[in-house]
């Protein structure tokens, strides 16, 4: 029988997708020793060092026992765009293969997900132009909303996969399109993706969802999650880097700044999840065919491990 990531055709990588608070980090930490899993990060706020309570990092005995990859890669202050991950994560991918081992790729993040899947081939960033410095200057004077929507009319479908809040990706389409004339959409051609993929989705019944959701928001907050906000400000990080974009962080900042009270902050990190998880719908369909989708709980195992293990059998996953 072929080594765990390997089958005639090709190597497999087993996508683990969902949403938020599902459970799909737990569950590939139960996989991962009944496949020579290593587990890499497809989460764009988990690569940043510092920020590990609010993105629900596996601790790190977690890490000891279980390879992990792409956690704790970059200062916050360093932001890594998709093409950077895209490179990382394929090298990542490469060097599992090569000693055995079969890749568990585990993430929310859709772009991630899907630029690995489906082998894009990302426009190259464009230089820094007064157009994108009027840009920010724009969403700074009228609000991220308002660039969002001029998104929303100049190329819908990438608006509905770039999360409103993420105004640098919004910033960065709005400069595509202006530039070229041309959706950003449209520019996003697809290469060899280099290996077999495995997608098994997590899900849960929203209203399930949002009480866990719920839970593991306060858990955070009782473990910590201010500190650890007013450590990386007292370190001199600004509030306003992308990192601070990372589900929690920006609402606790202004608290600790004085600028909203401790329920109100909690209030806004429910809501921004909320609406994180409508927007991973996106990116992550129940009716897609390619993903199989499993109901978060105690068969969920067994059943992922039918569907990977039929893979590198050779046989058709059902």
């Amino acid at each position: 029988m072929p080594s765990s990531g390997e089958r005639a055709g090709g190597s497999w990588v087993v996508f683990l997708v969902g949403p938020t608070g599902v459970g799909k980090s737990a569950l590939a930490v139960k996989l991962a020793p009944h496949v020579s899993g290593e587990i890499l990060s497809a989460d764009s706020r988990q690569l940043y060092r510092g920020l590990d309570i609010g993105t629900d990092k596996p601790d790190r005995s977690v890490r000891r026992r279980i390879p992990h990859h792409l956690i704790d890669v970059a200062d916050p202050d360093q932001p890594w765009s998709l093409a950077e991950f895209q490179s990382a994560a394929r090298s990542c991918i490469d060097d599992i293969h090569r000693r055995g081992r079969l890749p568990l790729c585990v993430g929310g993040t859709g772009q991630y997900i899907h630029c690995l899947v489906q082998g894009w081939i990302i426009p190259p960033a464009f230089p820094a132009t007064d157009l994108r410095r009027k840009l920010a200057e724009r969403a700074d004077r009228e609000g991220a909303a308002a660039l969002y929507g001029e998104l929303e009319k100049s190329d819908p479908d990438a608006a509905a996969r770039i999360d409103p809040r993420n105004v640098r990706r919004v910033i960065r389409a709005l400069e595509v399109v202006l530039s070229t004339g041309k959706p950003f959409s449209a520019q996003r051609r697809r290469g060899p993706v280099g290996f077999q993929p495995l997608l098994i989705g997590l899900s849960l019944p929203r209203p399930d969802l949002y009480r866990r959701i719920d839970a593991r928001i306060d858990r955070m907050l009782a473990a910590g999650w201010l500190d650890e906000v007013r450590a990386l400000l007292a370190k001199g990080y600004s509030p306003d880097l992308p990192a601070f974009s990372a589900l929690g962080y920006g609402p606790i900042a202004r608290h600790l700044q004085g600028e909203m009270d401790f329920e109100a902050c909690r209030a806004e990190i429910r809501r921004a999840t909320r609406r994180l998880i409508r927007h991973q719908a996106n990116w992550f369909r129940t009716d897609d065919p390619a993903i199989h989708w499993l109901t978060a709980g105690p068969d969920a195992e067994a059943i992922a491990l039918r569907h990977i293990r039929a893979a590198l059998a050779g046989i058709r996953p059902g």
